[in-house]
């Protein structure tokens, strides 16, 4: 299952009290769904009964993304909330996310990405099946921009690295060509409106989905009327990359920067001892394994 359209920074917001439309695609004569939600909805009607009949998938994989989903960006990346969502259900999961480089990275990296992750995903189908793999946390896999060339794979912990968000203030007239402006604010004030009664977040909530350009937020009495002496204005959020303090080599933003595939564990529980050294354990048994088999091959 997929979503329409990039659903990058959307975090674990759901669609509610809204109709998604679902439609069949055939992919190398396998059938797949495209869904038009987030992809929180993909998982979550994937694995509701209501779309397959059949029983949950021994493994959900979310991705590829297109961007890294480092640190904090967890907390913003869609590819890691269906991830999550899927360990909410009970269900092991992987989220994959490419460190694509503008100018630099190009489609075919993605099928290259899947290579590199191919002998991850054998070996987690196989000892979920032995029900040795780790129950309490997803495995967040960030592939480095050249993946083919990668340094191997590392054990990787959770960082505290962001990009710093910037909100531009822009005029009404000067959006950027071609460009869908604050896309993502669209759903936002639906989910607004769905999380409060208030009526201006409701009446935002009605402007934005009938306005595909322009996001226009304006100030509702509390009776309803309209405020003469409102004020309209307009902003565009961009994220901006920083230098980054941390030279711990086993954070993942670094063992990304460094070439390494990173594979962290993320947990719906705050992390333990106990879930980390698990998850590592499991982790270096499978590439261990995983390189066994590919020498016996050649």
């Amino acid at each position: 299952m997929d979503c329409f359209r990039d659903k990058s920074v959307s975090g674990h917001s759901v669609t509610l009290r809204e109709t998604i439309a679902v439609n069949s695609a055939e992919i190398d004569g396998a059938t797949a769904y495209e869904v038009s939600g987030t992809p929180v909805d993909c998982v979550s009607l994937a694995l509701s009964g209501t779309l397959f009949s059949w029983s949950k998938p021994v493994l959900v994989i979310s991705g590829i993304n297109r961007g890294s989903s480092c640190g904090h960006h967890t907390f913003y990346s869609g590819v890691v909330a269906g991830a999550r969502e899927a360990l909410i259900c009970g269900v092991p999961s992987l989220s994959i996310s490419l460190n694509w480089k503008k100018d630099e990275s190009q489609e075919s990296d993605f099928k290259d990405a899947v290579t590199v992750c191919l002998p991850l995903i054998n070996a987690a189908i196989r000892d979920i099946e032995k029900g040795v793999f780790p129950k309490s946390c997803s495995l967040n896999i960030e592939i480095p921009t050249a993946p083919l060339t990668n340094k191997g794979f590392k054990f990787t912990k959770q960082s505290m690295w962001r990009s710093t968000p910037s909100w531009l203030a822009v005029s009404a007239n000067r959006h950027p060509a071609g460009a869908h402006f604050m896309s993502n604010q669209q759903s936002l004030g639906i989910q607004l409106a769905q999380l409060s009664r208030d009526a201006s977040a409701a009446g935002a909530a009605r402007r934005i989905t009938t306005q595909k350009k322009n996001v226009e937020i304006e100030s509702v009495g509390a009776a309803g009327k309209p405020d003469t002496n409102r004020v309209k204005k307009f902003f565009r959020l961009e994220f901006l990359d920083k230098e980054q303090e941390d030279t711990e080599e086993d954070l993942d933003f670094r063992a990304l920067e460094n070439g390494f595939v990173a594979i962290t564990p993320l947990s719906l529980q705050p992390q333990t001892g106990s879930n980390t050294q698990a998850a590592s354990e499991w982790i270096s048994t499978a590439l261990l394994t995983s390189e066994q088999q590919t020498s016996t091959q050649t």
